[in-house]
């Protein structure tokens, strides 16, 4: 009898911890802050999905009035794709983008119909998205604009209204039916959602004690230093924060990220977004994704490198060629170019 109540608490022990089977669970105990930063420091370098709406106006800010869900006309989701060059490029986690300011959701919400499994599409993006991870050894986070212009008193680009249990509904879909998630992405651009940032901050930690938020900018919160436009430096010097000027003097992080656009400035269409083939060729060279990586490994942080997939569903010709010479680059199977004194 003994042993059996051994085998069984341990057992639960296991289920409660969130290793069985090898099926990804939900760790309900919070780890320790420096254990836990360390896991965030150790992926390094991660794939940003942007794939919305914007995919399909040519805008980086698309408006949501007039539009349902039939707007997201993705015609493939390759997810499997996603993760594979992700995989050769030596990244460690994507990124997902789950709402823009649009309001339209790439799972299968409850909380309202703007959603990508009433699309053409009719995949519940996320889910999908979670297998592959699971199948290629890929972490995940998730990306979620706080402010919504589907939302109460939303003025579009100037204000994403307020509807803070639509916030906290969604918010708790998204933690609770796709495993664990390593950090949030909250995008801060049209406001809070009438959910403070303290608040956020305890209803994340509700579901999921060891999943990091972090906040573009705003009142400065959470456990993640986000850099949007950004770049690698040590978590107590700000200068890597890009737009994050808010973030100077908070004492809460205990991990620091930056992130921009693999599409280099170019005229027209979006730039976190894939929106126009005309730009099918314009990409950042593979060595100065490969500088920004060392920066990030030597000041711990993570380097998340947005990369858009086109109206297909799958990731662009250039964007593979590219990010497996940054793979090979940090396996050290290819040297970087010699520049040329003059």
């Amino acid at each position: 009898m003994r042993l059996l109540n051994f085998k069984f608490s341990v057992l639960m022990f296991l289920l409660l911890i969130g290793y069985f089977d090898g099926v990804s669970q939900i760790n309900m105990i919070k780890i320790d802050d420096k254990i836990r930063a360390k896991e965030i420091s150790d992926m390094k370098f991660g794939m940003f999905i942007c794939w919305s709406f914007s995919t399909f106006s040519g805008q980086e800010w698309t408006p949501t009035e007039g539009k349902d869900a039939s707007y997201f006309k993705a015609t493939g989701c390759n997810t499997d794709q996603w993760c594979k060059v992700a995989k050769d490029a030596g990244m460690g986690y994507i990124l997902f983008l789950t709402k823009h300011h649009d309001g339209f959701c790439l799972w299968d919400t409850k909380t309202t119909e703007k959603k990508v499994t009433n699309s053409p599409l009719g995949i519940d993006v996320l889910a999908k998205l979670r297998k592959s991870c699971d199948k290629y050894g890929i972490k995940l986070a998730l990306y979620f604009s706080e402010g919504d212009w589907t939302f109460p008193g939303a003025i579009f680009s100037k204000d994403g209204g307020k509807d803070p249990e639509m916030k906290k509904s969604q918010l708790k879909e998204l933690l609770t039916n796709y495993g664990p998630i390593e950090y949030i992405w909250f995008d801060h651009a049209q406001g809070e959602g009438g959910l403070s940032h303290e608040e956020t901050d305890k209803w994340v930690a509700q579901f999921q004690p060891n999943c990091l938020p972090g906040y573009n900018h705003g009142t400065p919160a959470g456990r993640i230093r986000l850099g949007e436009m950004g770049g690698p430096s040590a978590i107590d010097d700000f200068s890597g924060a890009g737009y994050n000027k808010q973030a100077a003097g908070y004492k809460g992080y205990i991990a620091a990220e930056f992130t921009y656009p693999i599409l280099p400035k170019h005229k027209g269409g979006a730039m976190w977004f894939y929106s126009l083939p005309l730009h099918d060729q314009l990409c950042m060279p593979a060595k100065d994704i490969y500088r920004d990586y060392v920066g990030a490994v030597k000041y711990g942080n993570i380097f998340s490198l947005d990369v858009g997939p086109d109206y297909h569903g799958q990731i662009r010709a250039i964007d593979i060629k590219t990010l497996r010479k940054v793979g090979k680059y940090i396996r050290r199977e290819a040297r970087l170019p010699v520049t040329q004194s003059k």
